[in-house]
């Protein structure tokens, strides 16, 4: 059975077109986390507030 698989250092014309590919997918840019971390800072101070809150009652 043949690979299905092509080897793109096969010749030089595959391979720069499978560099390129990767340097595209690489370049797109990843969304922002900035959101998550506020959420997560909120919540971390909102858990703090009731604990805190219970300690005293």
């Amino acid at each position: 059975m043949s690979d299905p698989q092509i080897d793109p250092a096969g010749n030089t014309q595959a391979f720069r077109a499978f560099a390129q590919q990767q340097d595209v997918a690489a370049s797109k840019e990843q969304p922002s986390r900035l959101p998550i971390w506020i959420a997560a800072g909120a919540a971390l101070v909102v858990i703090l507030a009731v604990v805190a809150y219970l300690l005293v009652r």
